[in-house]
């Protein structure tokens, strides 16, 4: 029985709560999510996988994963194994077996011979370019093929040839046969079969005729007693042809069709083409570099699924287009990191500071809070010793107004530790500054200064007690909010030379070396970030993607 309903946050629960109410719809809510394995999934695909398993489990019903894998040339089972992985880790189990459109292909065959005995398909040749210039436009109806009205026996012995291999690519296809001068182009005689000579991932060679999407989707549906296919807005005009489909072979049911908005993100790309053509062209190091959209590419970047699901609930499920401000997805992981994320010190530029008072044998533990606004989550040891490294922007030469951290001659505040005052300067043969002289007050630790106020706080580590690592700096990849809009030009032109930027020779608690949290550390006053295994096993160092920043900076 199916469980009571949540209160309507979408129009789709909506619709389904009045058919329930209006006795229109009985029994379980059925849903799927059929993504093509010609890619891995992009956060556009998040927001439909969190709609279809939302639904199915708002209403107490059952979703499937459905890979529609009818075009085998650009296909492959790495993609599907990123696919399953993907909606494992966004939380999400489907129902049952992990189904394809291949298992159908048998009854698909069937389905359009029953088109063809009742005389709504036949088996054209003619050419692509033909049939383009046959269909019409928008303005004019099309015309009908001269091979329209080939006999049944004809269309089922052509057919049958098409399946056993006597043509080539292209020479035949099988199509429906509606009515060319309707309005809506995809009713004009659409092709239900192409010819394809490729070995599919789960069929192998098996056939040579792969039916179309338009075809293979709604019968597939209703094998698998899907209720609700929802669908993105460009499938609207597609909805005639899913239903005409349904209503003229013998199928067991006919689910409907729900089109929502898809997803779109300022200064990101969310075509799978597109992002292809990133990862063959090596504009990224591949499907999961954490500057890709895709849901691998977030998770490598330390994006949590929680934080996805709250982004998609945050935008909503509308009819409407529009595009969303990606800010409002660095917004979701910042709140969601902000809750749980360890913290730690990093500090990205070393800049060698020396106690001259503190004993060079000497070292201190020093207890911090893991986080300071969660005392559950425990607390961190880290060393103090004569020789630590801060970051070279903690420190001018003149002081700025309002200037809240070292500078010569003036005291800082050590993030848990001491108050220090810089002494001198030492450059090396360049002019360049390679070590601070400082003095410690020793009287300061976890108290404040006696005659004296220390101008801000700043993060640090001990040379002797931390870690060498690499830093990823990632930022958006294109720095135009529709880097694909301009047809005239590359939306390559668009990139942001500083998408990423690597820093050698961070330095970092000792206790991150191996990390054991498997959530991004908030690194102390810079931002978040991920521990990457990926690249540490190739550097044989820590290195960490930076996940979002602490505030929204962009174009600041």
């Amino acid at each position: 029985m199916s469980a009571e309903p949540k209160k309507a946050h979408n129009f789709i629960q909506s619709l389904i709560e009045d058919a329930v109410v209006k006795g229109a719809h009985t029994g379980t809510v059925v849903t799927r999510f059929p993504p093509e394995p010609n890619g891995y999934l992009h956060v556009g695909h998040a927001k439909a996988i969190c709609l279809n398993f939302g639904i199915a489990n708002t209403f107490g019903g059952e979703c499937n994963l459905r890979f529609d894998d009818t075009n085998p040339e650009k296909e492959s089972q790495e993609y599907i194994n990123a696919i399953k992985a993907d909606v494992e880790w966004l939380g999400y189990q489907w129902q049952g077996k992990v189904h394809f459109a291949s298992d159908y292909f048998d009854a698909l065959y069937n389905f359009a011979e029953e088109l063809i005995e009742r005389g709504h398909a036949y088996v054209c040749a003619l050419s692509a370019d033909e049939m383009a210039d046959f269909r019409g436009s928008l303005k004019e109806p099309g015309r009908n093929s001269p091979y329209r009205e080939r006999a049944v026996e004809e269309n089922l012995k052509l057919f049958g040839q098409m399946r056993d291999g006597d043509f080539q690519n292209g020479e035949m296809v099988l199509r429906a046969k509606i009515d060319m001068a309707s309005p809506n182009i995809n009713m004009r005689d659409p092709i239900l079969y192409r010819i394809r000579y490729a070995e599919h991932h789960q069929t192998g060679n098996k056939w040579c005729i792969y039916p179309m999407y338009d075809f293979t989707h709604p019968i597939s549906d209703a094998l698998e007693g899907i209720t609700h296919s929802l669908c993105t807005l460009e499938f609207e005009d597609h909805r005639p042809l899913y239903d005409w489909v349904l209503d003229n072979i013998s199928v067991p049911c006919h689910p409907r069709q729900i089109e929502f908005a898809r997803l779109n993100l300022n200064y990101t790309i969310t075509s799978k083409r597109k992002l292809k053509r990133l990862v063959d062209e090596h504009i990224v190091d591949g499907w999961d570099d954490p500057r890709m959209p895709t849901i691998s590419g977030l998770r490598r970047r330390g994006y949590t699924p929680e934080s996805l699901r709250t982004f998609c609930d945050m935008i909503g499920v509308n009819k409407a287009g529009g595009t969303v401000d990606v800010g409002m997805l660095e917004f979701a992981i910042r709140e969601d990191l902000n809750i749980r994320s360890p913290r730690a010190m990093c500090v990205m530029r070393p800049l060698k500071v020396t106690l001259t008072n503190y004993p060079a044998d000497k070292t201190e533990t020093l207890v911090l809070p893991v986080h300071p606004q969660n005392p559950d989550m425990g607390s961190r040891e880290v060393t103090w010793s004569q020789t630590l490294f801060i970051d070279r922007e903690d420190f001018v030469l003149e002081a700025p107004r309002k200037w809240k951290r070292l500078a010569p001659d003036q005291a800082v505040r050590m993030r848990g530790g001491y108050v220090m005052t810089c002494r001198e300067i030492i450059r090396d043969q360049s002019g360049e500054i390679v070590e601070l002289k400082c003095e410690y007050d020793e009287n300061t630790l976890g108290v404040n200064p006696e005659g004296y106020k220390p101008n801000g706080v700043i993060h640090w580590v001990s040379a002797t007690d931390s870690v060498e690592c690499d830093i990823n700096m990632y930022d958006r990849l294109f720095n135009a909010e529709t880097p694909d809009s301009d047809k005239e030009g590359d939306m390559l032109d668009h990139l942001n030379s500083q998408s990423l930027v690597v820093l050698k020779g961070a330095r970092v608690e000792r206790n991150l070396a191996l990390p054991a949290s498997d959530l991004p550390y908030q690194f102390e006053r810079e931002g978040y970030f991920f521990f990457d295994q990926k690249l540490t096993e190739n550097a044989g160092k820590p290195v960490f993607n930076r996940t979002v920043t602490l505030r929204d900076s962009w174009g600041k």
